[in-house]
């Protein structure tokens, strides 16, 4: 059986967890003969995202069924760890060359949401959305829009996008004075657009924040790309 199985496969690979997934993906492309199984009827491990519905009970040993308000079973699809990746980031990018997209199933976010004043915003990501959005009165909208176009045009490696700013020394609190930026523009911006937790970004160097920012709206621009869409 043993030699049955190295004429058949170069590698074999053991679980379908993402690290799994890159490796097995890597070497197919490579042309290698690659063998992958797991033990369970889904793909991903620990961070699956599993459906039906009435396997997640099963799962959690949950009696009985879900209740018929909920819907079909088919209409679920819930991760046991919730997964936040950029379009445009550097683990689509392999994931995409690895072809490790013909074996996960990605929802596209469509973008941030701000509540303001009862209300539910959208968090304008680009120039023109700031000019439409009515998070912000005239004024604000267009000082964002020119921060927005800064973060745009910024590249760490050409000193000619920094505009008097010193991407390594300059924080993003004086950014956001430089621009002159309001408080709720700085909360969504840190926490909406660069995905921050706390604040504590506003006393570190800009640089880091600022291709944070960048990479959220590119990755907006480029949200169909990880499926091959125009």
């Amino acid at each position: 059986m043993g030699k049955q199985w190295k004429t058949v496969s170069d590698f074999i690979f053991l679980g379908s967890k993402i690290t799994e997934c890159i490796l097995s993906g890597i070497m197919s492309v490579n042309g290698k003969k690659v063998l992958h199984m797991d033990r369970n009827p889904y793909y991903g491990g620990e961070s699956a995202s599993i459906t039906p519905l009435e396997d997640l009970y099963k799962r959690f040993k949950i009696p009985g069924a879900p209740p018929a308000s909920m819907g079909r079973g088919r209409d679920w699809n819930v991760d046991l760890i919730p997964k936040f990746l950029m379009a445009n980031g550097q683990l689509v990018k392999m994931l995409l060359f690895t072809e490790v997209t013909r074996y996960l199933d990605f929802k596209v976010n469509e973008g941030s949401f701000f509540y303001k004043g009862g209300k539910i915003y959208k968090v304008p990501s680009t120039e023109a959305e700031a000019l439409a959005s009515s998070l912000m009165g005239l004024f604000g909208k267009r000082r964002f829009r020119k921060f927005l176009i800064y973060v745009a045009n910024f590249d760490e490696k050409d000193p000619r996008t920094f505009e008097g700013i010193d991407p390594k020394k300059t924080s993003m609190q004086e950014v956001c004075k430089k621009f002159d930026l309001g408080q709720d523009v700085i909360d969504f911006t840190g926490h909406a657009l660069a995905l921050y937790r706390t604040d504590d970004y506003l006393d570190q160097p800009c640089c880091e924040t600022i291709n944070r920012i960048k990479l959220y709206s590119e990755s907006l621009r480029h949200k169909n790309d990880i499926y091959g869409e125009d």
